[in-house]
């Protein structure tokens, strides 16, 4: 099978599966606005693949990557909102708190990010063994990207020094935290799900957890430059509300031509991570995901 159409069948089943959740109305309406708005799905997508690659199926890991999923929109409704950066458009739509008013967006994004502890936690699958050994390695998996050593602390970080010139360093030590805590997760919640079947070798989880941080690296970057380059047409949000909110970027450091030799040095260093595992199925998506994600214009 191909890559675009093993992308689009995962990407379907996530989108399916999505729209099991929250079907009712007040809250529950906002939460569905954000977490249906589209988007690449890559997180799930990163879940459902790395299970696959480790010997299980996708749908084992469905909810896994339903659950990512809802805490990255969380993240998202709080990142819009005026007291970050202050975003009027995503993914082609008002931003939540433009639609449902800044209140119910911030409880809507904390609801979301509950409900995607109870998603791992409540998640069903065809394990024959291990499946609450399988939840609990998710969840803690889930709980350390989502925290002060991951996304929050990252974005913690980001927020005090605005308008502070950052180094190189700095800005790659955020955005590890920031991006790539959670496309961490994402990798090694997905080699958990398979451990129902099989007992999973921890080279299996250093190299999904070396691959998602170059990929995140990589990913970050790519932003960067499409924050400067594109259009908020093509992009479906903003554009320069980094340099608008005096935010150092990659780009602002090192010059787009750099940033473009970054990010395909970082995409090589996933792959090779990938291939120091022997994995128990096919790893060759991951692979191609890498290098489409670096070539990437929205």
């Amino acid at each position: 099978m191909e890559f675009t159409k093993e992308m689009e069948v995962a990407r379907a089943l996530t989108e399916a599966r999505l729209a099991e959740f929250f079907s009712g109305r007040g809250l529950e309406e906002a939460m569905r606005y954000s977490l249906l708005a589209g988007g690449k799905r890559i997180r799930p997508i990163l879940t459902m693949k790395f299970c696959e690659a480790a010997g299980g199926t996708l749908e084992e890991a469905l909810d896994f990557g339903c659950a990512v999923e809802m805490l990255h929109t969380y993240s998202l409704i709080h990142d819009d909102l005026p007291c970050m950066d202050n975003d009027d458009l995503r993914r082609g739509r008002p931003t939540s708190h433009k639609v449902f008013g800044e209140c119910t967006a911030t409880l809507a994004g904390d609801a979301l990010q509950a409900a995607a502890f109870q998603t791992v936690l409540s998640a069903e699958g065809s394990w024959r063994h291990g499946g609450g050994a399988c939840k609990a390695l998710a969840a803690k998996v889930l709980a350390e990207a989502a925290g002060v050593q991951g996304m929050c602390g990252g974005q913690y970080w980001d927020t005090v020094g605005d308008g502070r010139p950052r180094t190189v360093e700095e800005l790659t030590a955020i955005n590890d935290q920031k991006t790539g805590a959670l496309l961490r997760a994402a990798c090694m919640m997905g080699v958990a799900a398979s451990m129902g079947r099989r007992a999973v070798e921890d080279a299996c989880m250093d190299a999904a957890r070396d691959y998602a941080s170059n990929l995140g690296l990589a990913f970050q970057i790519r932003d960067d430059i499409l924050d400067t380059t594109s259009t908020a047409g093509e992009l479906g949000k903003p554009i320069g509300s980094d340099a608008a909110n005096g935010k150092t970027t990659f780009v602002t450091l090192l010059g787009v031509r750099a940033c473009e030799k970054q990010v395909l040095d970082y995409t090589e260093r996933a792959k090779e991570a990938l291939c120091r595992c022997t994995w128990q199925g096919d790893a060759e998506f991951l692979l191609e995901l890498a290098d489409s994600l670096a070539r990437r214009d929205h």
